[in-house]
């Protein structure tokens, strides 16, 4: 008996691969979000490491919003009710994400489990160094199971 992948189990695989966080999660929902997976990688390339190592919000979290707004956006700029609902729906979900790692900021987070979170710089190769020694799996694991169960 086959065991079919969750989301959650794909944005992993994905990050593993060595895609950033953001696109780890966001790629992973490409089926439900109606894009090929170029196309969300590419969407979601520049949010990496908190917005290009910016290590502001974290760039699970920003690929769980993407999703979100594909699934649930308003684009109607007058309709102020769609737009405060899809607010609260993100907030929800990034005090979900929040509740369980403390922060949703990159440095944070970074920061919380004795990693480097300086700004800037060229990306860390992804070795086994890397996947044991940071959180980051885990995150972008988190921001699609909660993206799978408020969305889907």
């Amino acid at each position: 008996m086959e065991t079919k992948m969750t989301h959650a189990d794909m944005a992993e695989a994905l990050f593993r691969e060595g895609y950033n966080c953001a696109q780890s999660v966001f790629a992973a929902f490409s089926d439900v979000c109606g894009m090929d997976k170029e196309t969300a990688l590419r969407l979601s390339s520049s949010f990496g490491g908190g917005l290009g190592r910016l290590r502001e919000v974290c760039g699970a979290v920003s690929g769980m919003a993407m999703v979100a707004g594909v699934l649930r956006g308003y684009s109607d700029p007058n309709d102020p009710e769609a737009k405060a609902a899809h607010y609260a729906l993100i907030r929800e979900m990034a005090d979900r994400f929040r509740a369980e790692t403390g922060s949703i900021i990159c440095r944070e987070l970074l920061e919380q489990s004795g990693n480097d979170a300086s700004a800037g710089g060229t990306p860390s190769p992804r070795d086994e160094h890397f996947h044991h020694s940071r959180p980051c799996a885990g995150f972008v694991r988190l921001a699609a199971s909660i993206a799978e169960d408020m969305l889907l």
